[in-house]
């Protein structure tokens, strides 16, 4: 993938920058060190709108969510990775430019503490200073030119993933789910890509042999230039093109397909522990939560964290010994709550607003009932209400426990299952449980 060696000038010296030297090092220095500190800032910032945006929407408007995710932040990565890599290889090339105007003469042999067979093979490996410099030159350049072109390709494959899925879902809900918007943007894709791709196979098997003035060969050129105004053209990549043109083509292609593939499985990877910290590290015999009572930080006010915890019910605190009430806030979870809502309360779509809205809230008391220490509250009463640390609607209630004994209890608070056809049903108990002390 290097670039074709150049040839060192004669009126090149040791104490001036080779006359061949990359006319575009400073201004590469200088994008490489602003864009790494944005790119090392930016998948933090990415987790931080995933996570808040995460619990607002539904099954259907996750998904472009979490493409964008991906690619935004896989981006951020493989930028950072390669502008980092080429600051150290052109602080490399710096090291050596300033070494050779410091020894122009190069590296003494007889002055190395080595043997006279090592020295004839080291010798016969060596190239001359100026070359070394050269193509570190080339390989700074080259690793630059890489890292923006990966950034570039990743942004328009999210641009069109994007369009793909937000398109397929408003076909799917502005026919009221009579159309599967992602088979319809399927089909079109295919209808789309498969000639191309036979017109480019032919291309390459036959083309050769068809005659200038041939009307395959005419209709062949008529569909390349159609598909080149819609995108499809080497031209619209020429970096990925020239590296290919210079090296291996194939080679170009397998090692961007594996890169990207690779750093988007890492995000993926990174976002699931990020979730489910307990994945990383050896954890293998400890209790696992599920089937079992478990405390977790983000049931409780006073210790969760509003910016990455999932919308779990919480109440204040672990220890409620002073206070009259618990405190006990259901967020409303879009991928649980809304898919139950429209079985069961259908019907409300058609009231006018006071009334829907009191029809609603009472399909939601429902669909979340509680227990306290396995007795049923019956005369609880939720509140539409909202998280004040996230914004996000949620229910309230207030539940009297000056009557409860000191000791530990459990609350139980019911929740619909989930749509999500890989979800293990036997693992979801169908409820959150809550345990605190009096």
């Amino acid at each position: 993938m290097a670039r074709t060696m150049r040839a060192m000038s004669d009126t090149d010296t040791p104490h001036t920058l080779p006359n061949r030297t990359t006319p575009t090092w400073e201004v590469e220095l200088l994008i490489s060190g602003i864009a790494v500190f944005a790119m090392l800032q930016l998948p933090s910032l990415l987790d931080n709108v995933m996570f808040a945006l995460e619990p607002r929407l539904d099954n259907d408007w996750q998904q472009p969510l979490v493409l964008a995710y991906l690619y935004g932040k896989g981006m951020a990565v493989i930028l950072a990775i390669t502008f980092v890599l080429h600051l150290l290889l052109r602080a490399r090339w710096i090291a050596l430019v300033g070494m050779y105007s410091v020894y122009p003469d190069g590296i003494r042999w007889d002055k190395l503490r080595i043997g006279p067979i090592q020295g004839e093979v080291e010798r016969e490996r060596a190239l001359p200073f100026p070359t070394i410099i050269d193509r570190a030159d080339n390989l700074a350049t080259t690793v630059f030119a890489v890292g923006v072109m990966l950034g570039i390709l990743v942004v328009v494959i999210a641009v069109v993933a994007l369009f793909i899925s937000v398109f397929g879902i408003l076909l799917s809900t502005l026919s009221d789910r009579r159309i599967d918007g992602y088979k319809v943007i399927l089909a079109v894709f295919a209808t789309v890509m498969v000639p191309f791709s036979l017109i480019v196979l032919y291309d390459r098997k036959r083309g050769a042999r068809l005659a200038p003035d041939s009307r395959v060969r005419h209709i062949i050129r008529r569909l390349f230039g159609w598909y080149a105004r819609i995108g499809l053209s080497r031209m619209n990549n020429p970096i990925m093109s020239l590296l290919g043109s210079h090296g291996s083509d194939y080679k170009v292609v397998a090692f961007t397909t594996t890169l990207l593939m690779l750093v988007l499985f890492a995000v993926g990877a990174s976002f699931a522990v990020m979730q489910s910290p307990q994945w990383l590290g050896n954890y293998g015999l400890f209790p696992s939560d599920k089937g079992t009572t478990a405390i977790d930080a983000a049931h409780y006010d006073d210790q969760r964290d509003p910016a990455r915890d999932p919308a779990l019910p919480y109440i204040q605190s672990m220890a409620v010994t002073a206070a009259p009430y618990l405190r006990l806030v259901v967020p409303y979870r879009p991928m649980r709550d809304e898919p139950a809502m429209r079985r069961i309360c259908a019907q409300a779509q058609a009231l006018p607003n006071p009334r829907q809205a009191e029809v609603r809230l009472a399909c939601l008391s429902t669909l979340h009932g509680v227990t306290l220490d396995g007795e049923p509250l019956a005369d609880m009463r939720y509140e539409i209400a909202s998280d004040p640390r996230t914004d996000r609607p949620a229910l309230l209630a207030m539940i009297d426990v000056r009557g409860l004994p000191r000791g530990r209890h459990e609350l139980r608070i019911a929740r619909p299952s989930t749509d999500d056809e890989d979800n293990d049903a036997k693992d979801d108990p169908g409820y959150d449980q809550i345990l605190f002390w009096r």
